[in-house]
């Protein structure tokens, strides 16, 4: 893809893969570039070849979770570490359902918030903010977020392929609990972790990998993951797998090879 496209901010670094980039390739999206491709081809896929399986099954988990919390009244909605906006994007799902819906995606890569805001042009009811999500304090008093996101109000809270790039030494505890304790009860917090639980995912050598990118990432077990939800209760089925949260299909492959953990918990 040409770098001269108008979607790119001068700020972008083109040296260095992005994880942002790389998923939005691994979806069959186009705002990538050919460093991110070679990246994928040459490191990530020939470590990890189930690694486009993790992406699209971790889409479909953020459709499905994002259509439960619908069903159960939610009509706003926190996406940290949104990524470049593709198709099925939140707010489309969401606003889908009910077009009063409202959503603000926080990032901090400059293509996804650059196409983000060309994407929600003139839609006030849907907003990319440019933060990093290790500050909680400055992503929740952003004046977008404040305008579109009532906090007296229970909010889905989604962290979708977030929490493996918030490393030990940030403290994703501290984070994930500042994102938490600002929701009121009846908040919904939907998650999916990389993990290194199961010998199919080679999460040694990605981690090792992914040092060349400007992303590094941390796979954690299941406990681990399980306590980023804090006191937040999980629904049924509990922690598990992607593909295997409330499957409108069953999927016949080894459930291992999702290479993450999802679960939605509900804040009471």
């Amino acid at each position: 893809m040409s770098q001269q496209t108008n979607w790119v901010p001068t700020s972008v670094n083109t040296d260095k893969p992005s994880a942002a980039r790389m998923y939005d390739y691994l979806l069959g999206g186009s705002h990538n570039f050919a460093v991110d491709r070679e990246f994928l081809e040459q490191r990530i896929l020939a470590i990890q070849p189930d690694a486009k399986r993790f992406a699209i099954m971790n889409r479909s988990f953020m459709r499905r979770a994002v259509l439960f919390m619908l069903d159960q009244g939610i009509r706003q909605f926190l996406d940290l570490g949104s990524g470049i906006p593709t198709v099925g994007n939140v707010h489309e799902i969401a606003q889908g359902v009910d077009p009063s819906s409202r959503v603000v995606y926080v990032d901090n890569e400059h293509v996804a918030v650059a196409h983000g805001q060309l994407l929600l042009e003139g839609n006030r009811n849907a907003v990319i903010v440019q933060a990093d999500i290790t500050k909680p304090g400055l992503v929740l008093r952003d004046k977008e977020t404040q305008r579109v996101l009532d906090f007296t109000k229970p909010i889905g809270l989604l962290a979708i392929t977030i929490g493996h790039y918030i490393l030990d030494d940030q403290d994703p505890d501290r984070i994930f609990q500042a994102y938490r304790d600002a929701l009121p009860a009846g908040s919904y917090l939907a998650m999916t972790h990389l993990t290194n639980d199961f010998a199919v995912v080679k999460a040694e050598e990605l981690t090792e990998a992914m040092k060349s990118s400007q992303n590094r990432v941390r796979a954690r077990s299941r406990a681990e993951v399980f306590g980023l939800f804090g006191e937040f209760e999980l629904v049924t089925p509990g922690l598990v797998t992607t593909s295997q949260w409330r499957p409108e299909i069953p999927d016949q492959e080894d459930p291992e090879r999702d290479g993450l953990y999802a679960g939605v918990g509900r804040k009471g």
